[in-house]
């Protein structure tokens, strides 16, 4: 299967890059439910439970951008990366890099809604 490569506002990411997404996805997720398995443990306040959010959006933004292809970060930056692990490329084009701007701030409000979502969720759900 080819290499993907860039795409303004599409894909700025290569194979590489976004395992290392898939990876930060896991990494919250596992921080998700040790947190979740913590609070439930000491029967903390249901106030307590809003603190979940932040592993929730690691997650999120984790699996939202290696699903998407497109690094959040490099989107606002105006950078790429298909080759090594760091070895970004700058986006020259003015009217790429506003698509990318416009790609990472949807990415970064879908992350925050799966987030704010799944949180209130573990709020509302009686343990």
């Amino acid at each position: 299967m080819p290499e993907a490569t860039y795409q303004p506002g599409s894909c700025n990411i290569g194979g590489g890059e976004v395992r290392r997404r898939q990876l930060v996805a896991l990494v919250g997720l596992f921080l998700s439910v040790s947190s979740l398995i913590g609070l439930i443990s000491m029967n903390a306040p249901r106030e307590a439970r809003l603190a979940i959010f932040f592993p929730l959006l690691v997650a999120s933004v984790g699996y939202v951008q290696s699903r998407h292809k497109f690094c959040l970060a490099y989107g606002f930056a105006g950078t790429f990366n298909f080759g090594k692990l760091g070895e970004i490329s700058r986006v020259s084009d003015p009217a790429s890099r506003a698509a990318d701007r416009k790609t990472a701030l949807n990415i970064l409000i879908k992350s925050f809604l799966i987030a704010a979502l799944a949180t209130l969720v573990v709020v509302a759900v009686p343990f």
